[in-house]
């Protein structure tokens, strides 16, 4: 959903009060709190690049925090967001970027950023369209994290569908920059398993995805098509890629009948910090 202001247009959240609080103080205390849990994990040497799962906080919350803490310490430094995720209600060929101008959270607005949007449209890499982003959950649960993280930043957000990884890889690294951006990838790991072998398939995956494999299957990660483009370009520059944490709902708030696992990454660029 959109609201329309003259010239600009702001997409409007579609999961507040679903897969996290609708109201601001309650959605500042609930972030606060999952941050402050993590605040010891502070990252000395912060990543360029984190792979982010995006449940209901309940479930991923934790996990996603972990990730998050180890960009704390550039509050001040962070200026442009990358974040991208699967489509998972609208089927896309390739990848989408917004005509809407901000996204809104209940914390407030946050500006696309028209540079970087820019750049990438004039490569013909992405599509420009409201459809896949109006109901996507997967970009907008990180909002909250980053309105509390960061002072001042734009964001670029893409919605991913049917894309090769060198594809992906292509676009970061149009959109890369240098230390005062960030990229973020969004993504859930396996789905719907019994508890103890939703543990072994996801360790699976995290030994694919720390030896930079670029064949990452949806029945790994939702967000598989973001992990194999971002681990691509990690390959293509031997950037190092660490796990940062991993669980599933059976872990949070789930029974352990039928699990969705949670895992968070950290990508890693000498001489980033």
């Amino acid at each position: 959903m959109l609201r329309d202001r003259g010239n600009t247009s702001t997409r409007l959240p579609a999961v507040a009060g679903l897969f996290y609080p609708g109201d601001a103080s309650e959605l500042r205390d609930v972030v606060s709190g999952y941050l402050r849990q993590h605040s010891a994990a502070t990252s000395s040497t912060p990543p360029k690049a984190l792979i982010v799962p995006h449940a209901g906080y309940v479930y991923s919350g934790g996990i996603a925090a972990a990730a998050y803490a180890t960009v704390a310490s550039l509050r001040q430094t962070i200026r442009r967001i990358v974040l991208i995720g699967p489509s998972h209600r609208v089927y896309l060929r390739g990848m989408a970027v917004p005509a809407a101008t901000s996204f809104a959270t209940p914390l407030g607005n946050i500006e696309i950023d028209q540079t970087l949007k820019a750049s990438l449209l004039q490569s013909g890499a992405v599509i420009e369209s409201d459809t896949p982003h109006a109901q996507e959950h997967s970009l907008e649960v990180q909002l909250p994290f980053l309105q509390l993280l960061f002072d001042d930043f734009t964001l670029l957000p893409l919605v991913l569908g049917s894309v090769a990884p060198e594809h992906v890889a292509a676009a970061l690294a149009n959109v890369w920059g240098d230390s005062t951006t960030l990229v973020l990838v969004s993504s859930d790991l396996s789905h719907y398993h019994a508890y103890t072998q939703a543990q072994q398939i996801d360790a699976a995956t995290s030994a694919a995805i720390l030896r930079r494999d670029t064949m990452l299957a949806g029945e790994q990660a939702c967000g598989a098509v973001g992990i194999n483009g971002l681990l691509y370009l990690a390959g293509q520059r031997q950037l190092p890629v660490a796990e940062i944490a991993r669980c599933n709902s059976g872990d949070t708030a789930g029974d352990r009948s039928r699990v969705v696992g949670y895992g968070a990454f950290a990508v890693h660029e000498p001489g980033h910090a």
